[in-house]
């Protein structure tokens, strides 16, 4: 375990925000998550991945807990492979790993970043997957009592880029672990966001594992900035989630134009990049800050933006929703 007093959090989020905490505390084992647990209990804290879900509006003042977790063990288990990971490894290493070794479900969620505790909190999704799909069980530290704990995949109550751990367990455990249940048979998805045209356009007819992972980083990098160039937090918004009524008052007045797509009998989801662009938002800057020219779901820091104006261009972008469609538009990132 390590510990670090007055800790500048520049590199810990993919903003790339000026911030810093009163402590930070990373954890690299059961035990040591068992001992920061006891340390954090009783005074503010905050647990963060890799920080490429973060925005972060001002200096901590308390203690941000990291987990370095690492490693990937396997079990065969007839046509299907139990992976348990150790939450500090980066999310796409795992894909990419997981990939190579013939082990297949996770394809669609390459290159996205972040470690693979805050996949399981969050319940990542792109191109038509998401990890609930694919998670067994998340492991770890029950911070208050210090005791091992563990969820079925039925227990971590995902949903729609939400888990248990966003809500009735939020900041309450320190995730050590996260299982995996894969196949491998693999079954190509590519029924959603364009892939099949990529792969039409790219003749490939077929694509094995590594064909349609290669596909889906290349769409990713051509629609979403590099943190690394550009500071961002990949998706900043929610695609929203509305009822039939609000669907179809909606399409009465967008027609065609709207694209969307059917969650249940009863809701339809409406992409929140489509709205912010019908706005009139995409690719605007204010100050430091802006709209991706490419994809409007992406704020951005072109350099030296406090989270305060990134906080300030989210309003002003939700405002302009609220006013267009009547929706309610809500961040994904976990604002601090």
């Amino acid at each position: 375990m390590t510990i670090y007093n007055d800790y500048d959090l520049t590199c810990h989020n993919t903003f790339g925000i000026s911030a810093t905490c009163r402590r930070y505390i990373d954890y690299d084992s059961t035990e040591d998550a068992i001992k920061a647990g006891r340390m954090i209990s009783q005074q503010p804290y905050i647990i963060i991945g890799g920080g490429s879900n973060l925005l972060l509006v001002g200096n901590y003042d308390g203690t941000v807990v990291h987990s370095s977790v690492m490693g990937i063990e396997s079990d065969i288990i007839g046509n299907n492979v139990m992976v348990r990971v150790g939450s500090g490894e980066c999310w796409d290493h795992l894909v990419a790993h997981c990939v190579e070794q013939g082990w297949h479900g996770l394809e669609n969620l390459s290159l996205i970043p972040g470690d693979t505790g805050a996949a399981a909190v969050q319940n990542i999704g792109a191109y038509g997957a998401e990890v609930k799909d694919y998670i067994y069980k998340v492991e770890g530290i029950e911070v208050d009592s210090g005791r091992m704990v563990s969820f079925g995949v039925a227990e971590c109550h995902y949903a729609y880029r939400d888990s248990i751990f966003k809500n009735e367990l939020k900041g309450k455990v320190l995730i050590t672990h996260v299982t995996l249940l894969l196949s491998r048979e693999f079954v190509p998805n590519i029924s959603y966001g364009g892939i099949s045209t990529y792969l039409t356009d790219h003749g490939i007819k077929h694509p094995d594992a590594r064909q349609l992972r290669a596909a889906i980083i290349d769409i990713r990098r051509s629609k979403l900035p590099d943190p690394e160039e550009l500071g961002n937090a990949g998706s900043f918004f929610k695609n929203p989630v509305v009822n039939k009524t609000v669907y179809e008052r909606l399409k009465e007045r967008f027609g065609d134009d709207m694209p969307h797509y059917s969650v249940d009998d009863e809701h339809e989801k409406i992409p929140a990049g489509w709205m912010i662009e019908k706005c009139g938002w995409k690719g605007r800057r204010v100050g430091n800050a802006g709209v991706h020219d490419r994809q409007a779901l992406v704020l951005v820091n072109h350099g030296g933006a406090s989270g305060q104006e990134i906080l300030a261009l989210c309003n002003s972008i939700r405002s302009d929703i609220k006013d267009m469609f009547g929706v309610d538009l809500q961040p994904e990132v976990n604002i601090v």
